[in-house]
């Protein structure tokens, strides 16, 4: 490559041999040398060009000695080590080195060999992510040109670089390309070129042309609006492509105008079924999965649906045959198999990650951050999006491909697709499946039995009115199929018996619950402890669901229920651990106090400890078992008492080592990044003791503490990560409310980290919303503050009462952090009202307003109860709002519950009516403006 710019041949030889030395997996020391080199490297201002330049060279330049694959090695992680040098340091790169890379990529981007040329397309696109698109203004145009090869001169490699490139940049860059620049709008030329280039002779080039487009189809823009009739009509053009890529993307491109643009699908609906089921029996399994996709997309909208009501008799045969394990399937399965004694690999273990904090709400209780339903073997899941994109060492996968159990597969999709039907059109559905069921729920070959067990718990949720009367009669066949020969139809069979347990918990009839309800409970209880792994874990699973559906009805069978938990815990090899502790708290979060009988607590805590001391510090299982006893923590309350100190010191000492380890980071990059998720789960567990013990003794464990509680708590509070933020102002909020003494030496720490929490410009600009969360935790956090420390609140009035402002005016700021922020701009009156009450004007309108929809709690009755405090220091203030004030102490509807806070409020809501009467003149008259049923209930409940 042409460049001023030469290098030095020693340190190129140097850092090619660390290169390729770094993506060793034979030798683990050479590897871990290779990795400190490359980081000491990355200081040397020239590191960037050396990297451009090895990326760049079509064969190893002088003095670097390799064979050409190992080289291809070097380029490939050198080109890795480019882009993660854009990604984490953009601001440093030098000028001239950026000119390097500008002249180079494109070069590479018309490499003969393709994994350079994605690796080329990867670092354009962090270039344009970083920098924006002014800050390599020629590449769009450059890769234009390129994809279109108007001169005919454009080699394949090029065109094929290019067009993956470009769909790279659409997909990072999406919002980027609709904004306006320059008073034009990049999308707006960029589309038609791309649509033109589905034409292309390339295969390649047209797969990966509606790629990018399909970045935009579902959104709803005026370009894409510009070109939507061309682009229909080269989709049905490319429909019947000889190339199954390209297929795939017309199968998705039909899926994404599902929803965005129904009225251009249905006038050709009856093709589109045709011509799906036909891809759909395509021996090609990731192109029959995406077309199958569609009746999904097409079964969740909320009117074209019915459209598709002639259809679905010729439909669900076809869901139905591709719902059968296929033979490449059966074979991968591995067959029967009793490995109950076998040790997990350490890579069968799935990931695993911290469940979000719950989020505390105005409504007086604990929001969970996202509703999950347990037991849903089917249900397709968002999985994390990994750090290496396509191209980049696709050696390194943390899923198993192969496992048809691990994959969303063509069986799952038709699957679920006949659940939405089932939803969408219940009684039909079930009469178009009942055939099959008939032939195939007792077939001998148990790939057709699993697939009609599959089918029938496919349509619980839907169906449920027109199979009930089927159940007394299918519910004991089921359980039978528990014991069957083959380990996959006892697995499918505890997940269907799972979706039908709502019905069996709901019998009142003590036969008909002796019957059906303990023989599917017994049975789903009995399989947890199956000779099959697999086995296991989906009996674990179903009886996680059962007990959500059963809830209070398992107290009576809680003794039985513990000790198979505790046998579980005995058997159970690493991975269906996790889903055991899933069982346990979800029983702990149905049954609550009756787990605290000594003779339950007593065989179930021995178990959990026993697990709790072999689990280590830096073992990603914690976080499903910290999980686990936050919620028995709770369950137990003072019956916790006796394993609280050695599980609250280990908490605080993992924050402790995790927080180290983030400050170790900062000074010495080449250190593992620590895993944030043992700062939340560590977080919330401390919570649930705090919440759980006698409030003495969770102070004697936070004042005995050998490290600073409330320093650490600081720390996390400004923790660059969300989720850890979220979870310390839920802990620094219990604190508050039941450890207030221990906590309020140290709030002159506390808040100045707090008030900088609650400064919005940031989170307004962020794109996601987890920062909102941060937020009304905070918000709740200082309300509980302002309830226990009054007046002291007064050095930090001023400044919270103009955040608490700002947020209740945005309309911007999503409804239950305005009632949060609301909520403790009342609480703050309880103390300093008269700081407030020259305000009173300018918020009271919001403070109501948001108050209006939030249900009756403490949380409301305090800040009422400070609000209007401040009323009586400045009734006047009230002119504008007075009617909007009467008509919320109307409906207030918790003034009789025996609480004094709650009887408290009635008193003061009744001395700011009487001040009123003796104000206002005409105050029957004034009275008389409010709604008759809101008048009634005034005079109900007050003296006036």
């Amino acid at each position: 490559m042409a460049s001023q710019w030469q290098p030095s041949a020693d340190s190129l030889s140097q850092l090619a041999s660390c290169l390729k030395d770094s993506l060793s997996g034979f030798n683990k020391a050479a590897q871990k040398q290779a990795e400190l080199m490359l980081t000491q490297a990355k200081s040397s201002p020239d590191i960037n060009n050396y990297l451009v330049y090895l990326f760049s060279s079509t064969t190893p330049p002088d003095g670097v000695q390799c064979t050409p694959e190992d080289f291809h090695l070097v380029r490939a992680a050198a080109a890795i080590m480019l882009k993660n040098n854009i990604k984490t340091g953009w601001k440093q790169i030098p000028e001239a080195s950026f000119a390097m890379i500008k002249t180079g990529i494109p070069f590479c981007l018309e490499d003969k060999n393709s994994q350079i040329r994605n690796y080329a397309g990867n670092i354009a696109t962090e270039v344009v992510r970083r920098g924006g698109i002014l800050s390599w203004p020629e590449l769009l145009p450059k890769l234009l040109e390129l994809l279109g090869n108007e001169t005919g001169q454009v080699s394949p490699e090029a065109q094929e670089g290019a067009v993956m490139a470009m769909a790279k940049i659409c997909e990072d860059n999406t919002k980027m390309l609709e904004r306006e620049l320059n008073g034009q709008r990049p999308l707006n030329f960029i589309l038609p070129k791309l649509v033109q280039a589905t034409k292309s002779p390339l295969p390649k080039v047209r797969a990966q042309a509606l790629t990018a487009i399909n970045v935009y189809t579902p959104r709803k823009s005026q370009a894409m609006l510009n070109v939507i009739d061309d682009l229909l009509q080269h989709i049905f053009t490319l429909a019947t492509d000889s190339n199954p890529d390209v297929r795939r993307q017309v199968c998705r491109a039909f899926v994404q105008l599902v929803e965005t643009r129904p009225d251009k699908l249905q006038p050709h609906l009856a093709g589109l079924v045709d011509y799906i089921i036909t891809q759909q029996k395509s021996d090609d399994e990731e192109l029959a999965c995406d077309a199958a996709e569609f009746w999904l997309a097409v079964g969740e909208h909320e009117h074209l649906w019915q459209s598709l009501t002639p259809y679905i008799s010729k439909i669900i045969p076809v869901l139905l045959e591709c719902m059968v394990y296929s033979p490449e399937d059966i074979a991968l399965l591995g067959g029967a198999s009793d490995d109950e004694d076998e040790e997990d690999r350490e890579e069968d273990i799935k990931p695993q990650f911290a469940k979000k904090s719950t989020a505390r709400t105005a409504n007086g209780g604990e929001g969970s951050a996202d509703a999950s339903q347990n037991g849903n073997a089917y249900e397709k899941l968002a999985s994390m999006e990994d750090e290496l994109e396509e191209g980049e060492l696709e050696d390194f996968d943390d899923g198993d491909d192969t496992n048809p159990d691990e994959r969303w597969t063509l069986r799952k999709c038709s699957a679920a697709a006949l659940d939405v039907f089932a939803r969408d059109y219940r009684d039909p559905v079930f009469e178009c499946i009942l055939p099959y069921l008939t032939t195939n729920l007792k077939h001998e070959d148990w790939p057709y039995r699993e697939a009609a067990v599959l089918a029938l718990g496919a349509v619980a949720e839907g169906c449920i009115d027109v199979v009930t009367p089927h159940l007394p009669e299918l519910v004991p066949y089921l359980i039978t199929l528990l014991n069957d020969p083959e380990p996959v139809v006892r697995q499918i069979t505890c997940w269907t018996l799972g979706r039908y347990s709502s019905w069996a918990a709901q019998l009142s009839n003590p036969a008909q619950k002796q019957a059906f309800f303990e023989p599917m409970m017994e049975g789903i209880l009995m399989k947890m402890l199956d000779k099959n792994k697999k086995v296991q874990e989906a009996g674990a699973s179903a009886f996680a669901n059962l007990e959500e559906k059963a809830g209070k009805n398992l107290e009576p069978y809680s003794g039985p229920i513990i000790q198979q938990f505790v046998s579980c815990f005995a058997k159970y090899k690493d991975r269906n651990m996790y889903i055991l502790y899933d069982c346990v708290q979800t029983l702990a979060e149905h049954i609550g106090p009756v787990l605290a009988r000594p003779d339950l607590v007593n065989q179930l805590m021995p178990a959990l400890i026993d697990r709790w001391q072999k689990v280590s510090d830096q073992s990603r299982e914690l976080f499903p078992l910290l999980e686990c006893l936050s919620y028995v923590a709770m369950a137990l309350n003072d019956a916790f008492t006796p394993f609280a100190q050695p599980i609250f010191s280990r908490c605080v000492n993992i924050i402790h080592q995790n927080l180290e380890a983030s400050m170790a980071l900062a000074n010495n990059p080449a250190l593992d990044v620590p895993d944030k998720d043992f700062l939340v789960t560590s977080l919330d567990l401390l919570s649930a003791i705090i919440q759980a013990l006698d409030k003495e003794k969770s102070a004697q464990l936070v004042r005995e503490s050998q490290l600073p509680f409330f320093e650490l708590l600081t720390f996390c509070m400004e923790d660059p990560a969300d989720e850890v933020r979220q979870s310390a102002y839920a802990l620094l909020g219990d604190c508050a409310k039941y450890i207030f003494k221990e906590l309020q030496s140290s709030l002159s720490n506390v808040f100045p980290v707090l008030l900088k929490q609650l400064d919005l410009d940031s989170i307004l600009d962020e794109e996601i919303d987890s920062g909102f969360s941060v937020v009304n935790n905070a918000c709740w956090s200082i309300g509980e503050i302002a309830v226990q420390y009054g007046d002291g609140m007064a050095p930090y009035v001023p400044e919270l009462f103009q955040r608490f402002i700002e947020t209740i005016t945005n309309p911007g700021i999503p409804k239950g952090v305005t009632e949060n922020a609301a909520i403790a701009l009342g609480r703050l009156g309880l103390g300093n009202a008269s700081l407030l009450a020259p305000h009173l004007a300018s918020f009271a309108e919001e403070f109501l307003t948001s108050m209006d929809e939030v249900d009756p709690s403490d949380e409301k009755a305090t800040a009422f109860r400070g609000f209007t405090v401040i009323v009586e220091q400045n009734p006047m203030a009230m002119e504008k709002s007075l009617l909007h004030f009467f008509t919320s102490i109307a409906r207030y509807k918790d003034l009789k519950l025996k609480s004094d806070t709650k009887n408290g409020l009635h008193d003061d809501f009744q001395k700011a009516i009487g001040m009123y009467r003796q104000l206002i003149p005409q105050f029957n008259d004034f009275v008389n403006q409010m709604a008759p049923q809101d008048q009634q209930a005034l005079r109900t409940n007050y003296a006036l």
